[in-house]
C-alpha cells in the first residue's frame, strides 16, 4: 500500500482517525477531514506524518454541501495526486421519537451519510478507471443491515450506504476497483457518546444503564469495539489481498448480526 492515496472523511476523531494512522502506517498519503480545534487537527496530521514518513493533509470540509465535497476532493488530488483509496467514515446521528424528528435533521442526516459518499465516488472513480485500481469502503453500521427505535433517518441512510455499495462494486468490477462497507457495532466514539446522552433523555434512563440495555445488550461479547480493529478491517479492505473482496458488508459487530 506504500504510496497509495487515501481520503478519509470524518478522521479528525474516532474510527475515521484510527482509519487515517493505520492506512498512514502502511505507506499511504492521507487526508484527514473533520472538525475540530484547528491547533489540535494540524498537531494531530503533524503527528501521523512524521510517525509513518507519508505526507499527510487536512480539509474542514463541510459534506453536508455537495460543492465543498467535490472542492475536498479536487484538493487532496493536488496536495497527493491521484486519489486510490476513499473510506467514506464521516457521520452525524440525531435519536428522537419518528413523529417528533426534525426535518432539518432528517435532510442533514441523510445528506452527510449518505449522499456524501455518492459525490467522493463520483469524483475519484474516473482516475481510479483510468489506473485500473481503486478501493472504496464505507463506513455503515449494523443499522445498516436491521433496524432500530428513534433513529430513522440514520437507520435509512445507513441501509442505504449498504445499496450504495453494493451498486457502486458491481458497475466498476472489471475496472480493478472494490467497494465494500463495514458494519460497526457499539464503538466508542463522540458520535455514541451523543447517541447515549440521547437516548438517556428520550427513554428517561440513566446513561450506564442505556449503554448497558441499548447498545451491548444485543452483542455477545459485551464489550465496545475498539476502532483499531474497525481500522485493521478498513485497511484489509483497501488491500491487494481483499482484491476479489467487492459489493460485501462486512460486520465488525462483536456478534451483533449473529442473532
Amino acid at each position: 500500500m506504500r504510496n497509495r492515496n487515501a481520503v478519509v472523511t470524518g478522521s479528525t476523531s474516532g474510527i475515521g482517525l484510527a482509519t487515517a494512522r493505520e492506512l498512514a502506517s502502511r505507506g499511504c498519503h492521507v487526508m484527514l477531514n473533520g472538525f475540530g480545534d484547528r491547533a489540535e487537527i494540524d498537531a494531530v496530521c503533524a503527528d501521523i506524518a512524521a510517525r509513518s514518513g507519508t505526507t499527510v493533509v487536512y480539509s474542514d470540509a463541510d459534506l453536508s454541501r455537495p460543492d465543498a465535497v467535490r472542492a475536498m476532493m479536487g484538493q487532496a488530488a493536488e496536495a497527493l495526486g491521484p486519489i486510490d483509496i476513499v473510506v467514506n467514515n464521516a457521520g452525524v446521528q440525531h435519536v428522537a421519537a419518528l413523529h417528533e424528528f426534525p426535518d432539518d435533521k432528517w435532510d442533514l442526516l441523510l445528506a452527510v451519510n449518505l449522499s456524501a459518499a455518492f459525490h467522493t465516488i463520483k469524483a475519484a472513480l474516473p482516475a481510479m478507471r483510468e489506473r485500473g485500481w481503486g478501493r472504496i469502503v464505507n463506513t455503515a453500521s449494523v443499522l445498516g443491515m436491521v433496524g432500530a427505535p428513534h433513529k430513522p433517518a440514520y437507520v435509512a441512510a445507513k441501509h442505504g450506504i449498504i445499496g450504495l455499495t453494493k451498486a457502486v462494486a458491481i458497475e466498476v468490477a472489471e475496472h480493478g476497483i472494490t467497494c465494500n462497507a463495514v458494519c460497526p457495532g457499539t464503538v466508542l466514539t463522540p458520535i455514541i457518546e451523543k447517541q447515549i446522552a440521547q437516548q438517556a433523555q428520550v427513554t428517561g434512563l440513566p446513561e450506564d444503564q442505556v449503554l448497558k440495555a441499548v447498545f451491548l445488550g444485543k452483542m455477545p461479547t459485551g464489550r465496545l469495539v475498539p476502532p483499531d480493529e474497525v481500522a485493521a478491517a478498513i485497511a484489509f479492505l483497501c488491500s491487494d489481498a481483499a482484491g476479489s473482496i467487492t459489493g460485501t458488508a462486512l460486520p465488525v459487530d462483536g456478534g451483533y448480526t449473529a442473532h
